[in-house]
Parts: structure tokens; C-alpha cells; sequence
């Protein structure tokens, strides 16, 4: 069966056409421009893959994993929306809506970007067999994708850990960078802030420690609570920030420390298994999409 996937990010958008296997048969990128200059681009790749010659198989679906906030609840009159984004031209757009009317009603799975690239771990990467997992994406913005027995979690909206409120590191006098929370996760620790606190992106504070060590500390700080509060049975880290692998080690050191000894269960006996890079190269975002897809041609 063939399907379509849209990764929406904010710097670009990803389209591809996959199977149930999570194989990604075709894929190309398009910048992230207004609507009014993207979305055509979309509508084109998909159109082509609905009007294929007679014999040849076309798309039964699409799944569209989305940058947010977004509306993921089926029964509101603005499901498939993209809310009050901080990327202005984007702010209410409905993205279920446009596509389903350009592209012959067909079915459109949604959800958020970090639920999309939680959902392809879960299928095909190092959560797959699990029920209970979360998915962080710590880069230009924070956001996470939770998964509670076995079911991706929405809830009033959908998780948003990015933004939960942290306690300072001692030392530390950077204000954050969020605008709306100042000193939260997103605020203290997104890839922005790290070169609003060094004055230099992270690429470039590869070689100082200090940096890293800071970093970890927050990132750590957060992780505690989502154990305490969802119990996950893995923690997947990615994003540009986790580019820097020196955190990886840290962060399970600052976790453990956290915890002091309070929980004793074989996950955070082997933190290193626990807390881990995703295991799709990258592709995880768009093979969750095709996850979506699937489940939306099933229902």
C-alpha cells in the first residue's frame, strides 16, 4: 500500500511517498515560505501521486506531522489547524482542510511533529515494543512527543514540555529565551539561547566543556520530572543541540543524580539503553508521518 507523508517543519517541508513498511520510496524538500508559497508545491508533489497512468498504484493516504502548536482534536471545528505559532503566516492555517480539499477528500492523519517522530521510533526504531516512551526534539525550539500505553498522548491539546518552568543553575544569570516564559526548558536550553548565553552558536562551543556541562544540567533537570510525571519506559533525545554527542553522557550522569537513588527499575539501571539517541537516521519524523497516513486510511 502507498502513502504520502508531509514532515512540516519551520525551515522546510519534507513530502515523500512510503509504504506500510516504513520504506521511503520517493522524498524531496521545499522551503518553508508563507502558505501562499508552499503550499501549492505540496499540493503538486501529492497531486502527482494521485494522478498516476492507469496500472500504477497511487496514494491511499497522507500523514502530515506538524510544527505547533496544532489542533489534534478530531471533534473541534478547528482540528488539522495550526494555532498561534510563533511563524506569524502560518497562525490558523488549516492544513488538514486545504489538503483534503485539493487532493479529492482523501484521508489526512495529523499530528504533531514530535508525536510524528515519536510514532516512527515506536514503529520501526528503538521504541518499537514499547508502550510507554517519550521523544524530545532540542534545537532551535524544544518540543516533546509522548506515548502512554500505547497511544500517542493529546489530551486538552498535546504535550508541551518544552515550556515547563525550570529552577536556575545556580550561577547561571541568562533571563531565557522564550518570550512568553522567559526561564523555561525551550527558554534555558533551545539552540537560540545557547548563543544568546555564549554569544556564539553551538557549533562553534564544541571545545568548551563548560558550555555543555550547563546544558546537560537543564536538560537533566527536565527529564527528571517527565520520569516522575509519565514514567516512560525510554527517553529518545534529538534535534541540532543533540548533535553535540558529549551530552549524551552528561545528561544520563546529571539524571542519575537527580533521581538519588528514589526510583530503582532496570530502565535507569541501564541509563545508557534509557536515555538514547533516535535510531532512524533522521528519518523518523517522515516515517511517523507514514505511520499517520496508515492509520488514517484504516480508519
Amino acid at each position: 500500500m502507498l502513502y504520502g507523508a508531509l514532515e512540516a517543519g519551520g525551515t522546510k517541508m519534507i513530502c515523500a511517498t512510503g509504504n506500510e513498511d516504513g520504506q521511503i520510496l520517493d522524498q524531496v524538500s521545499i522551503p518553508t515560505g508563507t502558505p501562499e508559497e508552499t503550499m501549492p508545491q505540496i499540493i503538486e508533489y501529492f497531486r502527482a501521486k494521485l494522478d498516476v497512468p492507469e496500472g500504477e498504484e497511487k496514494i491511499q493516504a497522507i500523514g502530515v506531522a506538524c510544527f505547533g502548536p496544532v489542533d489534534v482534536r478530531p471533534n473541534s471545528k478547528t482540528y488539522g489547524n495550526i494555532l498561534y505559532t510563533p511563524k506569524i503566516p502560518w497562525r490558523n492555517f488549516p492544513m488538514v482542510k486545504t489538503l483534503r480539499d485539493a487532493l479529492d477528500n482523501i484521508p489526512v492523519g495529523f499530528d504533531t511533529d514530535v508525536n510524528g517522530s515519536l510514532l516512527g521510533e515506536a514503529t520501526w526504531g528503538c521504541a518499537k515494543g514499547l508502550t510507554d516512551a517519550v521523544y524530545f526534539t532540542i534545537g532551535t525550539g524544544i518540543g516533546m512527543g509522548a506515548m502512554s500505553g500505547g497511544n500517542l498522548i493529546h489530551g486538552m491539546l498535546h504535550p508541551e514540555a518544552g515550556h515547563i518552568k525550570m529552577a536556575p543553575i545556580p550561577g547561571d544569570e541568562y533571563a531565557g529565551h522564550c518570550p512568553n516564559h522567559g526561564t523555561c526548558f525551550e527558554g534555558m536550553a533551545c539552540g537560540p539561547a545557547i548563543e544568546a548565553r555564549w554569544g556564539k552558536p553551538g557549533k562553534e562551543l564544541r571545545e568548551m566543556p563548560e558550555v555543555w556541562d550547563l546544558e546537560a544540567k537543564y536538560i537533566a533537570q527536565a527529564l527528571t520530572s517527565i520520569i516522575y510525571t509519565l514514567s516512560p519506559q525510554k527517553i529518545i533525545l534529538g534535534g541540532g543541540v543533540m548533535g553535540q554527542a558529549q551530552l549524551f553522557p552528561l545528561i544520563r550522569k546529571y539524571v542519575l543524580e537527580n533521581v538519588n537513588g528514589y526510583l530503582d527499575t532496570k530502565e535507569l539501571r541501564n541509563i545508557n539503553a534509557y536515555i538514547t539517541p533516535a535510531a532512524l537516521n533522521g528519518n523518523q519524523g517522515i516515517m511517523g508521518a507514514l505511520k499517520l497516513a496508515e492509520m488514517a486510511a484504516e480508519e
